[in-house]
């Protein structure tokens, strides 16, 4: 690996990917502008993202950037071509335990999913690892629950 990329971000006008990057032989840190020219706010962004890792001008740049960061990259771009803020973009990748994923559309929930399996195998406890214990048993405090009326006329029937 003859870069290796220490930051990176999107330039809005013109859209436009920013690497900053240090040679690994002479140390120094150097800043590479990567334009999108036929991205657009229909585009896909996984495909446009696997598209620029892949390419030979700016593949030996890219290769330290995961596929992910990419995308987020390309959505934060996309969302902004299609009059989002910012802040909007960075607030849907956050994971949200009260969201009604019910009503999201087909490419935003299967994002909400990448996200949670992401998490889920950063948490995941393996055989392997040093903390591991068998058969964990953890009590959870249960919230006490309001009677209704109904369900005391219920009780008096059976």
């Amino acid at each position: 690996m003859l870069y290796e990329a220490k930051r990176c971000g999107v330039k809005f006008s013109p859209a436009s990917i920013v690497i900053i990057y240090q040679h690994t032989e002479t140390k120094k840190i150097r800043k590479r502008i990567i334009p999108l020219r036929n991205f657009s706010k229909y585009s896909d962004y996984s495909l446009a993202a696997e598209r620029l890792k892949n390419h030979p001008r700016h593949r030996d740049y890219l290769e330290a950037v995961s596929q992910s960061q990419l995308e987020k990259l390309h959505i934060i771009l996309r969302d902004h071509m299609q009059g989002f803020s910012l802040e909007h973009s960075l607030a849907s990748f956050q994971l949200d335990p009260d969201q009604d994923l019910n009503k999201l559309d087909d490419e935003e929930l299967a994002r909400k999913k990448g996200q949670m399996d992401e998490l889920f195998e950063k948490n995941r406890r393996r055989k392997d690892d040093p903390d591991f214990v068998y058969d964990l048993e953890v009590e959870f405090n249960k919230p006490t629950r309001e009677k209704c009326s109904w369900d005391d006329e219920s009780d008096d029937e059976f």
